[in-house]
């Protein structure tokens, strides 16, 4: 038997107690409480006296069996260190997570970032070098010095967030190279999805409609070639990475080759390859996301899908979740054809499987994102 003051019933809150167990209803005022050492997680409650609206001698009662949670009764702890190789929100974001582990988490940082949260928010944090007159993101691509400090500091696993090398197949066969866990998909699927040409050659081989479009382009020549036979409107888009970057809708033929050069030095600068594909270009599509999650046997479950429509340059500003517009008949489809694909691909991790749908609710397969979702959940309540 172990007796608590009033002072300690919020203690007994965060427990996940719900409060309707032991609350009378004529307490009205919150408790302030200070902590308190809870041994078990079964208990059971009740007030022995209540006078007027505050609880001044009442004792609550929590009658347990004593269970002690030591250190051998805890989850193994699935790494020692692990790096987020990555930069300001998704950096601090895994080192959250990690933490949670109660595993060491490591940053890395370019001198413009020295004041940023995700440098001081782990437990060790090292500088990235770069070269004079080399832009910041540079740092961030660099794989063969962040492999580096992972090594020196000792690190076995290493998350790449999203954007920079979190889908680069390159990165994620460095790390099994020097003996480090990658964590996100396998170097296989990052081959396939990464490259958005080789993903589209996957959804046709599994029976998956896609956009009409060409493989990835990389001369002039190629580029006018293929407009010559599909004709406009197209899009132009980066071969590798996302996040609307190294996109371009081109509806007259004298912005084709600016155009092009413009979204092929975007994606050079943001993802390090500067290869890119066209595809014909869908009017005033819905954006639809099937988020899926793989065990690398073939074994692929869906977990619904958002609506991302809601776009500014190419990038998302709102999603809904679920897509409340489509019909029952599509939305079966698509989580089908998000299954289907990444089921054959043997998908291992979290992913995002992406659909236009077009005026006359036809499907079309455009992107895999091997990687974890950017968006940001927030709740909102109104009031009037």
């Amino acid at each position: 038997m172990v007796q608590f003051k009033p002072s300690a019933l919020a203690a007994v809150f965060a427990l996940g107690v719900s409060s309707s167990a032991f609350v009378p209803s004529s307490l009205t005022k919150p408790l302030v409480a200070t902590p308190s050492t809870i041994t078990s997680s079964s208990f059971q409650l009740r007030v022995a006296s209540v006078d007027s609206p505050t609880i001044k001698d009442g004792d609550i009662t929590v009658e347990t069996a004593p269970q002690q949670i030591t250190a051998d009764k805890l989850p193994p702890i699935p790494f020692k260190k692990i790096m987020a190789a990555n930069r300001a929100e998704i950096s601090v974001r895994i080192q959250r997570a990690v933490t949670e582990l109660n595993s060491g988490s490591v940053a890395i940082y370019v001198d413009e970032d020295r004041y940023g949260q995700h440098r001081w928010g782990a437990d060790e944090s090292f500088l990235l070098d770069k070269a004079e007159g080399a832009t910041p993101i540079s740092a961030y691509l660099d794989i063969d010095q962040i492999i580096k400090i992972a090594k020196e500091a000792n690190v076995d696993a290493i998350h790449p967030g999203y954007g920079f090398l979190s889908e680069s197949p390159q990165f994620a066969q460095a790390c099994a190279d020097a003996g480090i866990t990658f964590v996100g998909p396998t170097v296989e699927n990052l081959n396939t999805f990464s490259d958005k040409t080789s993903a589209r050659n996957a959804a046709i081989a599994a029976g998956v409609p896609v956009v009409p479009g060409s493989d990835a382009l990389r001369t002039t020549e190629e580029v006018n070639a293929f407009v010559d036979e599909i004709g406009l409107p197209v899009i132009i888009k980066a071969a590798m990475g996302g996040g609307g970057k190294g996109m371009r809708v081109v509806r007259n033929r004298e912005d084709l080759i600016p155009f092009y050069e413009s979204a092929s030095s975007e994606a050079l600068a943001s993802f390090g390859d500067g290869s890119v594909f066209v595809e014909r270009f869908v009017e005033k599509p819905r954006h639809i996301e099937v988020q899926i999650i793989g065990d690398g046997e073939g074994n692929v479950i869906h977990l619904w899908e958002r609506d991302c429509s809601i776009q500014r340059r190419h990038q998302k500003v709102i999603e809904m979740a679920p897509a409340w517009s489509l019909p029952d008949e599509l939305r079966a489809e698509l989580h089908k054809y998000a299954t289907q694909l990444t089921s054959a691909a043997k998908y291992k991790n979290a992913g995002t499987v992406e659909f236009l749908v077009d005026a006359q609710n036809r499907p079309y397969f455009i992107e895999v994102n091997p990687r974890i979702q950017v968006s940001i959940f927030a709740e909102f309540s109104f009031s009037t």
